[in-house]
Parts: structure tokens; C-alpha cells; sequence
């Protein structure tokens, strides 16, 4: 029974060492491809957002680098999406733009390896992609 009991501890010590999975990265959207759904383009934005800001935190330039590219693609894609909410139907190419141009400074940001403006574009980023959610 002793036994038995720590050997389970020590299996759950283990187990709670493990490092988390690294995070998969996005693959870019087919450019000739079919339009893709307001809310699938929304959790991607999403997803590039949090990545960009978790390689400008460790100091990966070129992942940044790498993110915002990702996002100023999803963009250009965000004007083309299916399914639009009605909140956001007549002002979604001027979101898509705003998020495109955001993600361009970053990306310079990126190349200079300028932090101040990396932080800035990011938090710009973080807020229009905040706002694009479908539910209000």
C-alpha cells in the first residue's frame, strides 16, 4: 500500500514537470484560396497577436518578424471573409486596413529591433483585434 502510494506521488511529480507543448505555427493562407470565415479569421488574428507578443517577450526578432507577417496576411484576408457580423459589415475593410497597417510597423519594429515601437504597434494590435470579437 506504502509503496503503491508513492509511486503514484512520484508518477504525479513527473507528470507535472513536463514542459507545455510548443506552440505549432500557423502555415500562411492559400492566397488564391476560398474566402475564409469572419470568426476562423478572427481566432487566427488572434493567435498571431499572442504570438507576436510571446516572441517580442523573449527577444525572437525574426519570429516577430514571422507574426506580423501572419497577421497583415490574415488581414488582407478579414476583408474577403464569409459570415461578417452585422456590427462590423460597414467598417470591416477599414478594421482589415488598420490591422494590416499596424502589423507593417510591427514588422518594422521587428527588423529594427526597436522595442518601444514593437510595444507600441503590439498594443495597438492587441486592441483592434479585441474590438474585431463577434459577440458584442
Amino acid at each position: 500500500m506504502c509503496r503503491a502510494l508513492l509511486v503514484s506521488l512520484l508518477f504525479l511529480v513527473l507528470a507535472g514537470c513536463q514542459t507545455p507543448p510548443e506552440q505549432v505555427p500557423l502555415k500562411p493562407l492559400p492566397e488564391g484560396g476560398p474566402p475564409e470565415g469572419f470568426s476562423d479569421l478572427v481566432k487566427r488574428a488572434r493567435v498571431q497577436a499572442g504570438a507576436a507578443n510571446e516572441a517580442f517577450y523573449i527577444n525572437k526578432w525574426s519570429d516577430l518578424e514571422d507574426a506580423a507577417k501572419g497577421l497583415d496576411q490574415t488581414a488582407r484576408f478579414l476583408t474577403k471573409a464569409t459570415g461578417v457580423p452585422n456590427r462590423h459589415r460597414d467598417t470591416l475593410a477599414v478594421e482589415a486596413g488598420d490591422l494590416g497597417k499596424e502589423a507593417a510597423k510591427l514588422r518594422e519594429a521587428a527588423l529594427a529591433r526597436d522595442e518601444r515601437r514593437a510595444t507600441d504597434a503590439l498594443q495597438r494590435i492587441q486592441l483592434m483585434v479585441r474590438q474585431l470579437r463577434a459577440e458584442d
